[in-house]
């Protein structure tokens, strides 16, 4: 007997009336848990990178792909931080002395660290 291309290539496939249809099926991976920053990355790749989506889809890599993205942002949002509270002089020691001003300092710190973030590694 003849091996059509899909036996040749390893695929099964099922007859669906005068067609052959192969039966194809996503590779399984192991599933992480993926925070705030590997979200924001799966939406960016779903509305803009759809190409790219699909590909690490069909691959079995999306999620892998996704946690890594999540970690690497987190680092740098963490590093970034740190740097900016030390450029800017705030230290555990005015907490008390001016609790809101600092509040504000450092939420204007994340908001600044966050859009870096997204610039370097989430949107591109």
């Amino acid at each position: 007997m003849i091996k059509t291309i899909f036996e040749e290539l390893g695929i099964k496939y099922d007859w669906q009336g005068d067609c052959l249809i192969p039966c194809l099926t996503v590779p399984t991976e192991e599933e992480q848990s993926i925070g705030t920053w590997g979200q924001r990355d799966l939406d960016y790749l779903k509305q803009y990178r759809k190409v790219t989506y699909t590909n690490l889809l069909t691959s079995g890599k999306l999620n892998t792909y996704l946690v890594d993205i999540d970690r690497q942002a987190q680092e740098r949002f963490e590093r970034l931080i740190e740097d900016m509270k030390q450029a800017q002089g705030i230290t555990e020691r005015p907490k008390e002395e001016n609790a809101l001003e600092r509040t504000g300092r450092l939420n204007s710190i994340r908001a600044c660290a966050r859009e870096i973030v997204n610039e370097e590694i989430i949107y591109t």
